[in-house]
């Protein structure tokens, strides 16, 4: 591993800090892969790219902190491309790094900017004071949730209620610890894709799936609880243990199960209605 030079920490210091004009103009903040509405599902991959725009550096960070869990999400989208071809359904992935922004927080999230995460200080998020987050906010993570409420209306438009499926992958082993669970369905309160998703996946026994952990889905301002919940869209969060589909058999694996078993829960009309069942993170405005 390339050790940074003080020019080069120096240089990724000043990220933080750009200008508009060094804030990679042409570097597109998501990755739309095309398909038929009709499929009554829409695919989205929050942490698909450990990608930083020109102007940004690395954020001060040797490569090997980049490519590791706090930089993305790893196999992630590799699975979701997969599962959006299998399907003929499409979706929406990220193409930056969640330590620049992470699009699966609220804009008004404490960790909206990370400058420490799994022991590793963030230099370039060092300096990232409200103005340089509005910036980051406006070229990055806005134009997201904007593509995904574009897809999202496009379908209603046609008379087509959609159901979200979040593709996300966590770290094995957490603080030293190593985590039993294959999988991990996160879902807050409206159950009518994530409990079918969790009797499905281990209905062969061949998986232990967590339901709601190693992390809990109900966090107010995320990504689901946006365009899901406020708009009662039926929705669910899927993890994949890194380990699983690090490389590309591994992807193509979890990509044929998912195939194989979302058509069948996707054919059940309440996954198209729109419904409100509220969140345990606190009220939520009427639909």
């Amino acid at each position: 591993m390339r050790r940074l030079s003080t020019e080069d920490l120096a240089t990724d210091d000043l990220a933080g800090r750009e200008q508009p004009d060094r804030a990679a103009p042409g570097f597109a903040a998501f990755e739309r892969i095309p398909g038929g509405l009709e499929s009554g599902l829409i695919l989205i991959c929050d942490h698909a790219s450990n990608a930083l725009p020109p102007g940004y550096g690395s954020l001060g960070l040797p490569k090997a902190e980049l490519d590791r869990h706090i930089g993305y999400d790893i196999g992630a989208a590799g699975v979701t491309r997969m599962l959006a071809h299998r399907l003929g359904c499409p979706a929406l992935l990220t193409r930056f790094s969640r330590l620049l922004i992470d699009p699966n927080r609220g804009e008004d999230d404490p960790t909206l900017v990370m400058r420490l995460s799994d022991g590793a200080v963030i230099p370039g998020n060092r300096h990232a004071a409200a103005d340089e987050i509005e910036r980051r906010l406006t070229r990055f993570h806005r134009p997201y949730h904007a593509a995904i409420d574009a897809e999202i209306d496009a379908a209603l438009e046609r008379g087509i209620v959609p159901a979200i499926f979040s593709m996300h992958s966590f770290t094995p082993v957490w603080r030293g610890v190593a985590r039993p669970w294959h999988a991990a369905v996160l879902w807050d309160s409206d159950p009518r894709l994530s409990r079918e998703l969790i009797d499905g996946l281990r209905a062969p026994g061949d998986l232990i799936v967590g339901d709601n952990e190693p992390y809990d889905g109900a966090l107010r301002g995320d990504c689901l609880f946006r365009h899901g919940t406020l708009r009662g869209l039926a929705h669910t969060l899927l993890e994949i243990r890194q380990d699983l589909i690090a490389e590309e058999d591994g992807q193509r694996r979890w990509a044929d199960r998912l195939a194989g078993l979302l058509p069948a829960l996707l054919a059940r009309p309440e996954l198209h209605e729109v419904r409100s069942y509220g969140s345990r993170t606190g009220p939520v405005p009427p639909i």
